[in-house]
């Protein structure tokens, strides 16, 4: 029997402390009373919660040991510890004080500065010293003696020359010369064809001068 008592007890001390207690109230200003529309009404410690509506009222079921966070933008947080309260429900007036926010020294300009300004803030600038560890290069040798810049120009193969003829027909330099001749020639008659169809646009009708 003391056993059954105390177990009883003790499911009644749990049960209070873990009851349900619903908080209803309004959010106002404490100058003025007026509705805080939209104000974040938090469990503390949680994500749980629930936001006033327009005339500031609001709703929510918590346990008695909850802690309720009251927040709005440019308001100073309140807090409502319930501490363990024995009622089952509560009317509460949360009155949120304005949160005083402090702004450093602001300077506006309308107009743009003058150049005498910009070139004084320029002269000011201090201008980063040359490094004493940069290599620097030498200058490039001087040559001797004068140098001839005009080289001989390449034999012309003729039927006169049969070993000039001869290296110009297999040897890979010949090789490399006649492509570049054709690689010339070709780019000369693209050129040209673009310049007649460039002159040919001048006329609405060119039909027979193409």
């Amino acid at each position: 029997m003391p056993v059954l008592c105390s177990l009883l007890i003790f499911l009644l001390l749990a049960a209070a402390a873990s009851a349900q207690v619903r908080v209803t109230g309004t959010i106002s200003t404490l100058a003025g009373r007026k509705p805080i529309p939209g104000a974040a009404v938090l469990i503390q410690g949680t994500t749980r919660g629930t936001v006033a509506n327009e005339e500031g009222d609001f709703a929510i079921d918590v346990a008695n040991t909850d802690t309720l966070m009251f927040r709005a933008v440019g308001f100073k947080r309140q807090r409502l510890p319930l501490n363990r309260t024995g009622l089952s429900q509560i009317i509460v007036q949360i009155y949120m004080v304005r949160d005083s926010v402090q702004l450093g020294e602001v300077r506006i300009q309308s107009d743009r500065p003058d150049r005498i300004e910009i070139n004084r803030a320029l002269r000011n600038v201090r201008r980063p010293a040359p490094s004493t560890n940069v290599v620097r290069r030498a200058a490039p040798p001087r040559p001797l003696f004068p140098v001839d810049t005009i080289a001989p120009r390449e034999p012309v193969p003729t039927l006169a020359s049969p070993i000039s003829l001869i290296y110009e027909q297999f040897s890979r330099a010949g090789q490399e010369r006649r492509k570049m001749a054709e690689i010339q020639a070709e780019q000369k008659a693209l050129e040209a064809e673009k310049a007649r169809q460039k002159y040919n646009r001048n006329f609405k009708n060119n039909k027979g001068y193409e």
